[in-house]
């Protein structure tokens, strides 16, 4: 399970969605005077998480794992959704706003990685069927 190239990839993914949650643009989602940015840019991340944290012990049934990382990146782009959103609030991508532009790279890395998990676990699976039909 842990030497799988897949469960590090979602385990990074883990790790910069947690990350993401002490960075300023965090802090500027919150602090937004519409509530419901900060609560969704929250909710989207925690998701994501708990989605890839849970797809990480499907390591037996591959199909089912590749659909649970299809479902955490999709919701992994709705959080960077919410981050672009919260970046164009702040006044856009200026030299003024470097630390907020990286925390939201930190969302682009664990997406990334999300990616990275789905194309392993394709892999895997069709390296399984090409054995099958060896059989």
């Amino acid at each position: 399970m842990i030497q799988r190239p897949q469960t590090i990839f979602l385990a990074f993914a883990v790790i910069a969605n947690l990350i993401v949650f002490f960075t300023p643009i965090y802090r500027h989602a919150v602090n937004d005077p519409a509530g419901w940015i900060g609560l969704g840019f929250a909710i989207s991340l925690t998701l994501a998480m708990i989605i890839a944290l849970v797809s990480i012990f499907l390591f037996k049934n591959r199909i089912n794992q590749l659909k649970w990382v299809k479902m955490a990146t999709y919701i992994q782009i709705v959080g960077l959704g919410f981050a672009a959103g919260v970046l164009f609030s702040l006044g856009g991508f200026g030299t003024f706003l470097w630390r907020e532009v990286l925390s939201s790279g930190l969302i682009v890395i664990a997406l990334a990685m999300f990616w990275l998990a789905g194309r392993s676990i394709k892999k895997d699976e069709e390296l399984v069927k090409s054995m099958d039909r060896i059989r």
